[in-house]
């Protein structure tokens, strides 16, 4: 990237301060610090070599993120799927079971972000066209009242 290089001109060359350096390379000064930061951390000094490519600067700057190897279990979508039909269950309470079982599992946020995801690829529709006024729908939430 150009304006790593031109980052690290401005600061040891021109001795610019972040906003200004920001300002010439149309960056925030939070970004110019960052870029400095790392360069500082991996020992990246003023003036680059001449064999120095942007690629290169810019894949010792930025190192590729290796993948969590911290894998969860999956629970079993169909089967909390068919228990949230029930009266009274709640995911909350199926990620509890669920966390019982495998304690390395989703956390509450997790959980239910997973269980949306899924719920999405099931594509159930079911479209009903009423005359209005013809029919009325209640919905009752909550256990039934004795």
């Amino acid at each position: 990237m150009r304006k790593i290089v031109d980052v690290l001109r401005l600061s040891h060359e021109g001795g610019l301060s972040h906003r200004e350096i920001a300002r010439v390379v149309k960056s925030s000064p939070t970004t110019v610090g960052e870029i400095l930061r790392r360069a500082k951390l991996v020992g990246v000094a003023w003036p680059l070599p001449a064999e120095t490519s942007e690629a290169w600067l810019e894949a010792q700057l930025y190192p590729p993120v290796a993948p969590s190897s911290q894998s969860r279990p999956e629970p079993d979508w169909p089967g909390v799927h068919r228990e949230l039909r029930r009266k009274g269950v709640t995911l909350d309470l199926l990620r509890q079971e669920y966390k019982a079982e495998q304690s390395s599992g989703y956390h509450y946020s997790g959980f239910c972000a997973h269980y949306r995801r899924w719920v999405v690829r099931l594509s159930v529709s079911l479209r009903q066209t009423h005359t209005p006024g013809e029919k009325l729908f209640i919905d009752y939430a909550g256990p039934t009242v004795p």
